[in-house]
């Protein structure tokens, strides 16, 4: 079986660049297997892989729970964290030259998180979610600190309309002076979904500007919905 960096190294990384290029998000289909998944669903229970549990109606994100990993992360998580960025952060460069931000993002996930570290962000923000009937997450964005990379994903771990109805993942693109686009999407069990963190540069009759993104999950109807999320940046201490 191909292992997981390979599998990263093997996809078509020009038609993804080109993807978030043009609509600030790109899927890659069945980046994990379904033991992956499942394995990932299974250890749900295991708290001491947490750092911190999170009941989303107490905060009013929504009706669900999520939970932080703790470092070290497992390695498939790590492994994923690690082989992707690199392939990202020559797009968020891109976004940033274009919008005319003075930002650089470096080559390796290990100099981001230095920075992270310089910056009192130590906590591990990888995350996976769990929702059942009636669950639903609010639109936001995930920052957590002043060092924050503008691109993240979420790996899906359940079939849509076998294992739950509902639950669709939800973008939303504020331009300037217009209402804002929904973009409703389903991926499958196994795929990845790759999308802006917070903003992204929209060429207009004038050059780049800049729209505003946020992200969440419509209603679950029926059935339970898991999806771990991968975050670059760490979270403030």
């Amino acid at each position: 079986m191909q292992n997981i960096q390979s599998k990263i190294a093997s996809q078509n990384w020009e038609s993804i660049t080109e993807s978030m290029h043009e609509n600030g998000f790109a899927v890659i289909s069945n980046l994990l297997t379904d033991k992956q998944c499942d394995q990932l669903k299974l250890e749900y229970p295991t708290e001491s892989l947490y750092r911190k549990t999170v009941v989303m109606e107490r905060h009013r994100f929504g009706l669900g729970e999520y939970k932080y990993f703790r470092y070290p992360l497992p390695e498939l998580i790590q492994d994923i964290r690690t082989a992707i960025y690199p392939k990202l952060a020559p797009i968020a460069n891109t976004w940033m030259k274009a919008l005319h931000i003075p930002l650089v993002f470096p080559g390796t996930h290990t100099e981001l998180l230095e920075k992270c570290r310089n910056n009192n962000q130590l906590k591990a923000t990888v995350l996976i979610l769990k929702y059942g009937e009636g669950g639903f997450n609010t639109l936001h964005q995930d920052l957590y600190g002043n060092i924050y990379f503008p691109i993240q994903l979420v790996l899906f771990l359940n079939e849509p309309d076998e294992d739950f109805t509902g639950g669709e993942f939800v973008l939303t693109q504020q331009t300037p002076r217009a209402q804002s686009k929904a973009i409703v999407l389903r991926p499958k069990k196994g795929d990845a979904l790759i999308f802006t963190t917070n903003f992204r540069p929209v060429k207009g009759s004038k050059g780049y500007y800049r729209v505003n993104m946020k992200h969440g999950v419509s209603e679950v109807l029926s059935g339970e919905r898991y999806t771990l999320g991968i975050i670059f940046h760490d979270a403030l201490s």
